[in-house]
């Protein structure tokens, strides 16, 4: 825990001695010992490294990590600069610029967008290298909640994008009368024409932001 920011771990403390994170920390460890795991280990909680806590203003959800080497950082859908775009990254960056009219970015890193309150978290923050899903059912879905729920407790509102059906799963735990929900269809290229372009999710969250009383998000990187 030692790349988790302090803020972040005070609010998460409990989740620390509950038995299903400490064996999920030796199964991630053991993991590592068998051979690459993404991100590395000190880029497992970069999200919360972007982002503190109190800071938080929009939260997208991801899946789990580039399972590529080099592709993995921490931040759901980013890459490190330098690394090709991945598909459902290029469909956000097209969506992007259909709804904002933002210019495409020279690169796909996200961290523009956290160093601005968009906590970029993925539902499983650790894979292996090469096998997607890999440390899915493992106990990382039972953290993700749990951050989840910190932050719908907290008073200051946040609005949540969920596209597709495993992020739109958390709709139900989040508390709509005092935050915001933005739901749609995943940027993968399997699902994104069957309604990701042309849902303006961008200007659906910064109106929903305006709703609750919280300044925009400047979207262009």
């Amino acid at each position: 825990m030692e790349h988790l920011p302090d803020d972040w771990k005070a609010v998460l403390a409990p989740e620390f001695e509950k038995p299903y994170f400490k064996e999920l920390q030796r199964y991630v460890a053991g993991e590592r010992d068998a051979g690459p795991v993404y991100p590395v280990a000190s880029h497992v909680f970069a999200a919360f490294q972007s982002t503190p806590f109190e800071s938080v203003k929009v939260v997208i959800i991801g899946q789990d990590p580039y399972h590529g080497e080099g592709e993995a950082h921490g931040l759901c859908f980013s890459v490190p600069p330098g690394v090709r775009k991945p598909p459902s990254l290029a469909n956000i960056f097209k969506e992007l610029k259909a709804d904002l009219g933002c210019e495409l970015p020279a690169d796909g890193s996200l961290v523009g967008w956290a160093e601005r309150g968009v906590l970029l978290l993925n539902t499983t923050l650790t894979v292996r290298a090469d096998q997607a899903n890999s440390h899915k059912g493992r106990g990382w879905e039972t953290f993700t909640a749990a951050v989840v729920d910190t932050l719908n407790r907290r008073s200051k509102p946040v609005v949540f994008l969920l596209w597709g059906s495993s992020a739109r799963k958390f709709a139900s735990r989040i508390d709509q009368t005092k935050h915001g929900v933005v739901e749609g269809v995943h940027p993968s290229p399997l699902s994104a024409h069957r309604g990701f372009f042309g849902s303006r999710p961008f200007t659906a969250v910064n109106q929903e932001l305006a709703r609750l009383g919280e300044d925009p998000i400047d979207w262009c990187l």
